[in-house]
């Protein structure tokens, strides 16, 4: 028989819990020194059960939403009993529930009364982890020692100890000190999390604490099938691409979709979806697993606690040998950016039952990431442009796009890089960062704004690496029910002697000129509904607030505007809106 629980005790440790692991976000934020942690929040901190269930988690991107209890439950599996206080394991490897290499974590037991009860970790991107190309990204990997030191689960910390010759060969293996730094600061926090979570102990003993968390488990199921019941039964299906494979020009690689909902279960089936590619435009499981969650959870109640309870009504299947689920030893570095690509896919076929909760295409990601020296300091830096690549989200029922939100597996978590923090941590000097006008898709509900930026490299043995999409036509951000698509992606670097790159969606560019002026335009987000419905007030004060021409006022949304004086010429507006 099960023990009482009472609710509102359970309700108190669940806020604690959440409590705890946004504390030590906040660590992480405070101790950290790359910016893609303490400024993009590009980490995930959460707390699992002694087996690696989820009990809690704090996504400060989205796309690191299934990131971590995969990894828990194979460190679990790895150690067994071989588990002591004070012991701290480290890992990344995508082949045993990692979701890319960058992205390396960091895990440390609890005990209480001497025996396991939980684990604190952390899982944060690091400004580089090996392998052939600095930063991590290597559009010419084709097989994963080519991308990164792969950590599979170890110890650093030993019952409280450093194991030092561990420790080096692991720094040993990666080029900026400003890791070892960080990873140290991963550490901090999941101390930070063991010391929250000794003090949550007293206030619950042993047995009100397991019999909440069971609680809180099928709380979270039964708020998690209630969503799915209230969907109509079907098989709902949904098709995307991914474009250009790095190797083959012209490329392309299917998601196939199929969501079957039965009852309160729900199952996405990947089966049909394009072989593994050559290069690294390939996925682990746990990355396409991880886009999946996020994007259905955009879809349902937004109060259900993250817990291990969320993930039982749900079932995947993903074939292993899909480049959505590669075999080792594949490069898969690309895995964590194909999250928009499947998201399409899923808000397509959630379009055909929920078309009210799923919005249009989001803009895809076209990152670009800078590695070279920094002739001010005479030292290495690398940066991934978080600043230049936030684009538009797409538009839903009742509501436009977000503005320079950027890609949904980064979505409200990663932010723009402060313009003063930019210039002092780069030799770059920034030109300009702003709304590009005309690049939201036009629908009753635009899309998000794009984004238009521009610097001057002051750097020397300047290289750097695309890794993205939506450079091609077909790859805008798409609407929905009528809406437009979003502005396309475009990247330009023009060299002091005035030759201009373009680079392809997975590309290295190395040489780049010191004093070269690098552009991109980061699209906006996919337009919901006729345009023609659009309130004509809200047209003009888009024009008014320079956002969109007068010219596409006209042509998108039948709203005729005098591109001078913002005057609204109605008579004309009424006439050509019948006429269309």
């Amino acid at each position: 028989m099960k023990p009482a629980v009472d609710p509102i005790r359970a309700s108190v440790l669940h806020r604690r819990l959440k409590s705890i692991t946004e504390e030590m976000g906040l660590t992480l934020l405070r101790t950290t020194r790359s910016p893609i942690l303490n400024e993009a929040r590009d980490f995930v901190t959460g707390l699992y059960d002694a087996q690696g269930r989820m009990l809690e988690q704090c996504e400060y991107i989205p796309v690191l939403a299934f990131a971590l209890q995969p990894a828990c439950e194979e460190v679990v599996r790895w150690f067994g009993d071989d588990v002591h206080e004070g012991d701290v394991i480290l890992h990344n490897d995508v082949f045993s529930g990692g979701n890319q290499n960058n992205d390396v974590a960091v895990f440390r037991p609890i005990f209480r009364d001497g025996r396991l009860v939980a684990w604190a970790a952390c899982k944060g991107h690091q400004a580089d982890i090996g392998g052939a190309q600095a930063g991590g990204y290597n559009p010419e990997a084709r097989e994963v020692w080519q991308e990164a030191l792969r950590i599979t689960p170890i110890k650093v910390y030993e019952r409280g100890q450093l194991r030092r010759d561990v420790w080096r060969m692991i720094f040993a293996n990666i080029r900026y000190p400003i890791v070892e730094e960080d990873m140290k600061a991963q550490v901090g926090a999941t101390r930070i999390g063991e010391r929250a979570m000794h003090e949550l102990f007293r206030r619950f003993d042993a047995q009100e604490f397991d019999a909440c968390i069971q609680y809180l488990f099928e709380a979270s199921e039964r708020m998690v099938r209630r969503e799915i019941a209230a969907i109509p039964d079907g098989v709902y299906r949904g098709l995307s691409w991914v474009f250009y494979d790095g190797v083959n020009e012209g490329s392309r690689m299917k998601i196939e979709l199929a969501v079957t909902v039965a009852g309160d279960e729900v199952t996405f089936d990947f089966t049909g979806s394009s072989p593994q590619t050559p290069g690294f435009v390939n996925a682990p499981y746990s990355a396409t697993a991880s886009a999946l969650l996020l994007t259905f959870l955009m879809l349902i109640n937004p109060e259900v606690p993250h817990n291990a309870g969320i993930l039982r009504p749900i079932r995947i299947v993903n074939p292993e040998g899909s480049f959505l689920n590669a075999r080792f030893p594949a490069a898969t570095t690309f895995g964590n950016s194909i999250t928009g690509a499947t998201s399409d896919a899923i808000f397509r076929a959630f379009a055909q039952a929920l078309p009210k909760m799923v919005t249009a295409g989001w803009n895809r990601a076209m990152n670009f990431t800078i590695t070279g020296r920094d002739p001010r300091h005479d030292r290495p830096y690398v940066d991934i442009l978080f600043l230049a690549l936030k684009g538009g989200s797409g538009a839903t029922w009742g509501a436009d796009g977000y503005d320079h939100i950027g890609l949904i597996n980064c979505a409200g978590g990663i932010l723009a890089q402060d313009y003063e923090m930019f210039e002092i941590q780069d030799p770059h000097r920034l030109v300009r960062h702003e709304y590009a006008p005309d690049s939201a898709g036009a629908g009753r509900w635009r899309g998000g704004l794009g984004t238009e930026t521009e610097f001057v490299i002051d750097a020397e043995d300047v290289t750097g690496i695309a890794f993205g999409d939506g450079i091609e036509e077909e790859a805008r951000a798409f609407g929905l029910f009528g809406g437009k698509p979003g502005s396309i992606n475009e990247i330009t670097i023009t060299a002091p002697d005035g030759s201009v790159r373009r680079p392809k969606a997975k590309e290295t560019l190395r040489g780049i000129a010191h004093g070269s002026v690098y552009r991109q335009h980061a699209g906006g987000g996919g337009g919901y509904g006729d345009p023609l419905e659009r309130p004509v007030q809200q047209v003009v004060d888009d024009v008014v607030d320079g956002v969109l021409s007068a010219e596409a006022a006209r042509e998108d949304y039948g709203v005729v505007v005098d591109a001078h004086t913002f005057a609204l010429d109605e008579a004309a507006t009424r006439l050509r809106r019948q006429q269309r």
